[in-house]
């Protein structure tokens, strides 16, 4: 990281469980914030027990919970407790971001939502993710990824016509919904570094969701197209999406007349530029799966690796379709060396591997300071900190 992290002095409070709110937490925590993961004494974070290590989860260092929170620091508050109240809100005095995903009026019950912290800190940004938002008729429904991913018509049109409706393969609702509230933070923040404004930022995953299907929804609101699955197609254009080669798949967008007629070339098979089928864009996508099969033909006689290099070298955007294994072993992902390992002395490891952001700054990748922190970790440490300002 560069010697000035983009979000050095300030200071997040985390209330947040499982993965919208922690995944939010650690981009913050990434960019240099200090963030203060406030977890209840009755086993905290409900991710620190799930993953797929049973002696990490016994620990409460489930690796769901090693994903998002790298470079926080743990307090442990029982906020139904008056004194654990009274030391959250001391807290607050000193933080510039609340962030907690309850439901909504959880906080305000706890005598502790956005106009309660408002009175203690005037220019707070207080951030709460739900799953609809603070309001409408289901703002108080409780939410999970896949309730979402229905709601939001996303898997209506994830697979094919046999296999759709399908939940797509990781919880990217809860990762949208924690992106989203980590830029409207960023941006109140910046609001308030010119105006002293705090802000009440209000996140609904639901919202998250379907404003991140841009084409999808404006094709049906503008267009009147009625969305359908289309399994590894793209509706846009055609040749363009999986094909099968001699190995294994592969992704190809020859999206353009140019990247087609040199698919056609590359591939063996001229004549496919001159049949009225696939001679244009709009005809091709009408014939979109007779043109794959002839291509899918001239495929077979290699493998996927072979064809990923022809293609790219010629300016057709082609990429084999790879397990987990093997993308994150990918030299691409080792030059960018998207993988931070840092100290960790639990369950036999002396490292752990933790993701950085997804870009870099000045050059430089991001990474977590620390590991994640075990329960209430920090809470000697946070209020000697607490009382040293007290006492200056």
């Amino acid at each position: 990281m560069t010697s000035s992290p983009l979000l050095k002095n300030i200071r997040v409070l985390d209330l947040t469980n499982v993965l919208s709110g922690p995944f939010c937490g650690y981009q913050m925590a990434l960019l240099g914030a200090d963030v203060i993961k406030v977890e209840s004494p009755e086993g905290g974070d409900l991710a620190r027990q799930l993953g797929a290590d049973a002696g990490l989860n016994r620990d409460y260092l489930g690796a769901s919970f090693l994903a998002q929170n790298g470079g926080k620091r743990s307090i442990e508050l029982n906020l139904k407790k008056p004194e654990d109240v009274e030391t959250f809100k001391s807290l607050v005095q000193t933080a510039d971001v609340v962030l907690e995903n309850f439901r909504p009026g959880v906080m305000d019950r706890l005598g502790l939502g956005y106009e309660a912290l408002k009175a203690i800190k005037g220019d707070i940004v207080y951030c709460a993710i739900s799953g609809f938002g603070k309001d409408g008729p289901l703002s108080g429904a409780p939410a999970y990824d896949q309730i979402i991913q229905g709601l939001s018509g996303l898997m209506s049109i994830t697979g094919d016509s046999e296999s759709a409706p399908l939940r797509v393969g990781y919880p990217l609702c809860d990762t949208l919904g924690g992106m989203t509230a980590a830029f409207a933070i960023c941006a109140a923040l910046v609001r308030r570094a010119h105006s002293g404004e705090g802000a009440f930022v209000d996140v609904s995953m639901l919202d998250s969701t379907l404003v991140s299907m841009g084409w999808i929804v404006s094709n049906l609101l503008i267009a009147g197209q009625q969305p359908t699955p289309m399994g590894n197609e793209n509706f846009t254009a055609a040749p363009s999406g999986t094909f099968t080669t001699g190995d294994g798949p592969i992704n190809i967008a020859a999206n353009k007349q140019q990247q087609f007629e040199m698919l056609c070339d590359i591939i063996g098979a001229p004549e496919l530029k001159s049949d009225p089928r696939f001679a244009e864009r709009e005809t091709r996508k009408r014939n979109r799966f007779a043109l794959k099969g002839l291509i899918e033909q001239q495929l077979a006689g290699s493998n996927a690796a072979t064809w990923e290099k022809k293609f790219n070298d010629a300016g057709i955007p082609a990429g084999q379709v790879l397990s987990m294994a093997q993308a994150l072993s990918q030299p691409q992902v080792q030059h960018r060396n998207l993988f931070a390992q840092v100290p960790f002395a639990h369950s036999g490891r002396s490292e752990l591997p933790l993701a950085r952001s997804g870009f870099q700054v000045d050059g430089y990748a991001t990474g977590p300071a620390t590991a994640p922190p075990l329960r209430g970790q920090h809470s000697e440490e946070i209020l000697r900190e607490l009382a040293a300002v007290a006492d200056a």
